[in-house]
């Protein structure tokens, strides 16, 4: 039988750092490097690698990976079946949910990392790696959207959350949990999005935008929000308090703010959804809403962040912008 082909592409990070430099590690290792060092991904898949960026995942920007999608669309338009990403794992959820609004094949693309190096004792990388060209090279993701498969789990891309700073099971979806698993070299998927994949053209031409992700605090000023658009941001993301609820002295500021940009209203618990007509206190939830901001519903602030910069680059008007918000994703 011929082996499906998957495309290796590193970015860097955790996993590709085995160079010590000080007193501690930087990203060395490319995908050939990845690759070469596990002959037993040959029996699994027709290997083709592709090194993209040598960066802590902490360095990489947006454009780049608007980039990255680019490139993974090519490969899966004329040369693999299925594309693997490493990169760090502390962006891997931002960078996931990116390619999952935006790569427009149904092919399977997965991202993994490590969260151990490996000069390090237990290193997880090689693991990882081997699990997620399984993942890829068995289809069964195709028409799922991205995945990512860390500690032979499989998240998808709209949930997943890194949820600790260096233990290896750092990652989980609430609240539905992993959608598969790897078990004895076989890829089981117990769960399916119920609903099609939102997908976002942004024209690689299109003027840059920026974000800010703000953070609601206990009697917070609101001086920051003052200058907002000064400073030339084009949309932000609020991270509230609770179920979506501010510091008073915030509220004018925020109204008038979003009378100019996008301001989208998220949970700085990052877990469940905003609500609508809880609360009515000033600040509170269903008060915000009727000052023009937007609900993330449950959409955590990084994913809202991510879904805001991409509607923004493809040129959506703020009710249009609202609406996909709403809509829910």
């Amino acid at each position: 039988m011929t082996k499906p082909r998957v495309a290796v592409v590193s970015l860097g990070g955790t996993i590709s750092m085995a160079k010590k430099v000080a007193s501690g590690v930087v990203p060395n290792l490319d995908a050939e490097s990845l690759v070469s060092s596990l002959p037993e991904l040959r029996d699994i898949a027709e290997i083709k690698t592709v090194p993209f960026r040598m960066v802590a995942s902490s360095g990489l920007s947006l454009p780049d990976l608007l980039a990255l999608r680019q490139d993974i669309d090519d490969l899966l338009q004329n040369e693999v079946d299925a594309v693997v990403v490493t990169q760090g794992t502390d962006t891997i959820e931002e960078t996931s949910f990116l390619l999952n609004l935006t790569v427009r094949s149904e092919k399977p693309v997965v991202v993994t990392g490590a969260m151990r190096d490996p000069t390090t004792p237990g290193s997880d990388g090689q693991a990882n790696l081997i699990a997620a060209v399984r993942v890829a090279a068995s289809g069964y993701t195709s028409g799922l959207g991205t995945v990512v498969v860390m500690n032979d789990d499989i998240h998808h891309s709209r949930y997943v959350k890194k949820t600790h700073t260096s233990n290896p099971a750092a990652f989980s979806s609430f609240p539905l949990g992993p959608i598969g698993w790897i078990s004895e070299d076989r890829v089981r998927i117990a769960l399916k999005p119920a609903t099609d994949r939102l997908r976002i053209t942004v024209d690689p031409g299109s003027p840059e935008k920026e974000v800010l992700l703000f953070t609601a605090l206990l009697g917070d000023s609101g001086k920051l929000i003052r200058h907002v658009a000064d400073l030339g941001y084009d949309g932000i993301v609020l991270e509230a308090m609770g179920a979506g609820h501010i510091y008073p002295s915030i509220v004018d500021n925020l109204e008038k703010l979003a009378s100019k940009m996008p301001v989208v209203l998220a949970s700085r618990t990052r877990n469940g959804e905003i609500l609508s007509k809880t609360y009515s206190f000033r600040g509170s939830e269903s008060d915000l809403l009727k000052r023009g901001l937007i609900s993330a519903r449950s959409l955590n602030p990084l994913k809202a962040r991510i879904l805001l910069y991409l509607l923004l680059r493809a040129g959506k008007t703020k009710e249009e912008i609202r609406n996909v918000f709403e809509n829910g994703i």
